[in-house]
């Protein structure tokens, strides 16, 4: 017998990818107090926001956010949460109408904050972020996607120059292998095909608990059902050989990377500190396609930052120009409170700022559809995804090369073979499905 709502809940999520996974334990956590997800339709009785705080616009986003919220729906508790409430609590808290503001520390208290709130029947300002940041929760979110994202670690170590997070996040600390084995297992059960793995440093799994990011690899590819795995995003140095040669070799692990660069300067990684230089990162790459020919790489790239003197961006350009990646990541240098890139006395301005992104996105927008174009004519495998209405259905080969197909229910979150026909301006492909295979 299911149970009756005692309240509704509409959730929110901004940022990244995390974010999303979060968000879905945070509405487990009150499901299982009989606070259910909004339907269409239904006013909620509380909204709740998982923020985010890497850049100053999303700051801003956050707000506007909030605000809109508020206003819609200004009977509703409203709940905010995330890296831009563990960063600002107090500037959220003086926001009309936030009732309670979480840090990432009580996230999973979440269902006893509301609670408490409804059974006090007053309007009560909780600001609780903490700074010492420890506990570790797995989650695991498909939303109404097809692909589910598993958090196996949070927290970073490393305080580059330009970043916020190790405040926002704490220290890295991990789930334990069997914890996120069990979770992919009921994603396999939940008739789940493919898993991308997500945190806030991948590469660092394990530093709490003995083990170490290889071995959950190992593990979770052993997991009848899970037919593909995708890794979100690991720092180059984190990145180890094993790892490479041992994906080139695994049984569901796609030739699919996201490995952050930041800049393409070594001067300005110094700046940045961060823990590598361009000739590391140019080997993991040269590796990965080496023992993956069809890899599809991904790279985070941040312009403007302070210190890149336009000789120094023209560095960058060159290089990355040089790398055989296929996509770039690429947003402007932000101002962060507290950070010590503050101290670096060059400043590059808002229309420099822009003008750099715009060619590393153009760079970008060329390499993507030159690998793309390789591709044309050939047969891929593809996980479609529910489709959306009666439009076209679309789908990831595993190579990353995002397809769309004649929309077929039947075909929703099944591995099909595809032909590759047409590259359109948003650098997808159309595709037919390919039956006699």
């Amino acid at each position: 017998m299911s149970q009756q709502p005692r309240h509704r809940v509409k959730l929110e999520t901004l940022g990244c990818k995390l974010n999303f996974s979060e968000t879905a334990t945070m509405q487990s956590l009150l499901a299982e107090h009989g606070i259910m997800p909004v339907a269409a339709g239904e006013e909620p009785d509380v909204c709740v926001v998982n923020t985010c705080s890497v850049t100053a616009l999303a700051d801003s986003k956050c707000r506007q956010h909030i605000r809109h919220l508020i206003r819609r729906y200004p009977d509703a508790l409203m709940v905010v949460t995330g890296c831009y409430a563990q960063l600002q609590g107090k500037e959220i808290a003086q926001i009309d109408g936030v009732d309670i503001v979480l840090g990432s520390e009580h996230k999973a208290e979440i269902a006893s904050y509301v609670l408490q709130w409804f059974d006090d029947r007053q309007r009560q300002l909780a600001v609780t972020p903490s700074l010492d940041i420890r506990t570790f929760s797995p989650s695991c979110d498909r939303g109404d996607r097809t692909r589910y994202w598993l958090k196996v670690q949070d927290g970073c170590d490393y305080w580059c120059s330009y970043c916020t997070i190790p405040a926002a996040r704490g220290r890295s600390r991990s789930g334990t292998i069997a914890q996120l084995v069990e979770q992919a297992r009921e994603v396999a059960a939940d008739g789940g095909k493919e898993i991308v793995i997500t945190g806030v440093n991948i590469g660092d799994f394990g530093k709490n608990t003995g083990e170490n990011f290889l071995d959950l690899l190992k593990s979770l590819d052993e997991i009848e059902g899970i037919e593909r795995y995708r890794i979100s995003s690991i720092e180059p140095d984190l990145l180890t050989d094993e790892i490479i040669d041992w994906c080139s070799r695994s049984r569901a692990f796609m030739p699919h990377f996201h490995i952050p660069l930041q800049s393409g300067s070594d001067p300005v990684l110094k700046l940045m500190r961060r823990h590598y230089d361009r000739q590391l990162f140019a080997d993991k790459v040269e590796r990965c396609r080496a023992l993956m020919p069809d890899c599809f790489i991904g790279v985070d790239v941040m312009v403007g930052t302070r210190g890149e003197t336009p000789e120094l961006f023209e560095d960058s350009y060159t290089f990355i120009s040089g790398l055989d990646v296929q996509h770039l990541h690429v947003f402007p240098y932000s101002e962060r409170p507290g950070t010590s890139a503050l101290r670096i006395p060059y400043i590059v301005t808002q229309r420099d700022k822009q003008e750099r992104a715009s060619r590393m996105i153009a760079l970008s927008d060329k390499k993507q559809a030159d690998f793309t174009q390789r591709y044309l004519g050939t047969v891929r495998p593809v996980l479609l995804e529910h489709g959306r209405g009666k439009g076209m259905m679309h789908g990831f080969t595993d190579n990353y090369i995002r397809v769309n197909v004649q929309p077929d229910m039947s075909l929703a979150n099944q591995i099909v073979h595809v032909k590759l026909l047409t590259l359109n301006d948003d650098l997808s492909v159309d595709a037919e499905v390919v039956t006699n295979r």
